[in-house]
């Protein structure tokens, strides 16, 4: 349930662009009219912005016939449709609709399933079950949402929307048999065939998750390396890649990535938009937990040692620039999560008699100081960079969640009670807030997994309400390890599909 199959010609944010590099992220849509609308609509497409403005007319979508114009992509199997929508300008007629949609074939009476949002903010997921049917629906009780999502998953679809950055709601779910192959994609109808409406679609994601029972270890998936701006909510993708790669950190001069692949670690230039392989020495085993010093100077890894018939995780540090790496922690498994600001400490998940806990060492190597005893798992540890705090998460209460404590151990306290698994919370560089990523709940708490429906969420960090700023499919190799710019303005995340 993974094969794509392209249009051509073609216009949509390539989700699929298989080579090793990717210029101008300029995908495959194209745009048709539905129906016959008496105005052509047209899409252009934003490079800059990665925006796709759409125009459209008709007369509406409904009863047994819809007008409107559609920027669709042809796809089999399972998938997810999802983006952010507004309209643009005051509009003519109220009942106005923008959305994505998933249609059976290119017929003005075709079976269908969208999320529509209409000019007064009315949102419904609306359908036709089969050919010429009556479209009927399931109003939303979000009103003039700002994030639409569709999900195809075997014969069920279901209809998901947000707003205020508020987690997903899901609308309804309907079982259809729609056939394999369908249309999906992004539609405006101004409810008037006279009149030209305009809206725009940003943060436009067409994902294939797994087939069912593929283990994300097993077969790691295709990467997409993106930037999240804090301000806007704005998501741009800026590397594609068949291989797998986890876990950017940001250098601390803004000018390039660090992240993992298959054991190796690469250094991605921003401006190039190029990844070219760090010397490692002995350490081409390295998973996706490591970082960068404050001062910049020396980065830490976690590199697979086989020793005394095990093959455990060590943290080793060496130069910015690569070279020998030097041995830190004597035993493992050691997961490397947090540099102390002054440069003395690093900070890290280990696992010592059964029990995963929080522990620090000098960064010359010697003795380790363990902080937490809860029973369970503590893990994520870092540094907030005034050094008063290390942020971790912990399933102490139940589910996963992000606490805090005084660098010695003390004072370990939660900042997030919610009904979500909360991982890896890492302060922002000025110190005012936090990004975690979020599983859902079904997913067990001491469990990080690839391959799922997560949420990044941003809160202050000295608490307070948390906002969702971005849905995607991810999990392990996410966003596992400090990935804020300097400037406090930006994430680097890892998204993926299959």
């Amino acid at each position: 349930m993974k094969n794509i199959l392209f249009v051509l010609p073609i216009i949509f944010t390539c989700l699929f662009y298989n080579t090793g590099y990717s210029q101008g992220m300029k995908t495959q849509f194209s745009g048709t009219s539905i129906g016959n609308s008496k105005l052509t609509g047209s899409t252009v497409y934003d490079a800059s912005t990665q925006t796709y403005l759409l125009k459209g007319a008709g007369e509406n979508m409904w009863f047994d016939k819809d007008e409107c114009w559609f920027e669709f992509n042809k796809i089999k199997g399972d998938f997810i449709l999802s983006a952010n929508l507004s309209f643009l300008g005051k509009g003519v007629n109220a009942h106005r609709k923008i959305g994505v949609m998933i249609r059976s074939d290119f017929d003005k009476s075709a079976a269908y399933v969208d999320c529509a949002v209409h000019g007064d903010g009315l949102t419904a997921m609306q359908f036709r079950a089969s050919n010429t049917q009556n479209t009927d629906e399931v109003k939303s009780t979000v009103v003039h949402p700002e994030f639409v999502q569709i999900e195809r998953k075997g014969d069920k679809y279901i209809v998901r929307v947000s707003k205020d950055h508020k987690p997903l709601e899901t609308v309804s779910e309907q079982t259809f048999d729609f056939g394999e192959e369908l249309l999906a994609g992004l539609f405006i109808c101004s409810h008037d065939g006279n009149v030209l409406e305009s809206a725009k679609f940003w943060n436009v994601r067409l994902e294939v998750p797994v087939a069912e029972g593929v283990d994300g270890y097993q077969q790691p998936s295709p990467s997409r390396l993106e930037i999240l701006d804090i301000e806007s909510g704005f998501r741009k993708l800026i590397y594609e890649t068949a291989n797998h790669i986890e876990a950017p950190n940001w250098s601390r001069d803004g000018k390039y990535l660090i992240y993992n692949s298959d054991g190796r670690l690469y250094k991605f230039d921003l401006d190039t938009q190029r990844p070219a392989i760090i010397n490692t020495g002995f350490a081409t085993s390295n998973n996706n937990d490591h970082g960068i010093s404050f001062d910049g100077k020396t980065i830490a890894v976690s590199h697979h040692l086989e020793e005394n018939g095990k093959r455990e995780s060590i943290i080793y540090t060496l130069s910015i620039e690569g070279g020998t790496p030097t041995r830190i922690t004597a035993k493992g498994p050691s997961y490397w999560h947090g540099w102390s600001p002054d440069g003395k400490w690093l900070s890290y998940c280990a696992a010592r008699n059964g029990n995963y806990d929080v522990y620090k060492i000098p960064t010359s190597g010697g003795e380790e100081i363990r902080l937490t005893d809860a029973e369970g798992l503590d893990d994520g540890p870092e540094y907030s960079p005034d050094g008063k705090y290390i942020y971790f998460n912990s399933t102490r209460t139940g589910m996963m969640q992000i606490w805090r404590m005084k660098p010695d151990g003390s004072e370990q306290e939660q900042i997030t009670i919610d009904n979500y698994q909360n991982w890896f919370a890492h302060p922002s560089p000025d110190g005012k807030w936090l990004i975690m990523i979020s599983y859902l709940p079904k997913v067990p708490a001491g469990s990080h997994p690839h391959n799922q429906r997560v949420m990044l969420r941003l809160m202050p960090a000295n608490g307070g309400e948390i906002k969702t700023m971005a849905f995607l499919y991810g999990g392990q190799g996410t966003i596992n390890v400090p990935s804020w710019s300097p400037d406090s303005k930006k994430v680097a995340f890892v998204s993926y599909t299959y």
